[in-house]
């Protein structure tokens, strides 16, 4: 695929993971939990996927700035489940997720 198809599955799918993050840390009631899931597990994926690709149409091999984003995509993608678990800790949750999307963002800018 080409480098603009990666960058664009990448950054839209964060973008929308983000929102429904977001969302689910502003209304975690039980009877969305299995949708809210659902939905945000497909959009990691193909963040996941977008992000892979582009680490291969570029030839970078596995830097450090990669694993960094990994560490966040993974901390991102399990405080959705915790919001339904732990609702007295959401505001916890959203600037841990804050810090990460921030942390996440800050290693595209600063890994050349």
């Amino acid at each position: 695929m080409k480098l603009h198809i990666y960058q664009v599955l990448h950054v839209a799918s964060m973008v929308l993971m983000t929102c429904f993050l977001f969302q689910a840390f502003a209304n975690p009631d039980p009877r969305n939990k299995k949708k809210s899931s659902i939905l945000i597990g497909t959009l990691a994926l193909l963040m996941l996927i977008g992000g892979f690709g582009l680490v291969s149409v570029l030839h970078v091999g596995i830097p450090w700035w990669v694993i960094v984003k990994l560490v966040c995509w993974l901390g991102l993608v399990a405080m959705s489940g915790l919001a339904y678990r732990k609702p007295e800790r959401i505001p916890l949750f959203t600037g841990v997720a804050i810090a990460l999307i921030l942390i996440a963002i800050t290693t595209v800018y600063f890994s050349h």
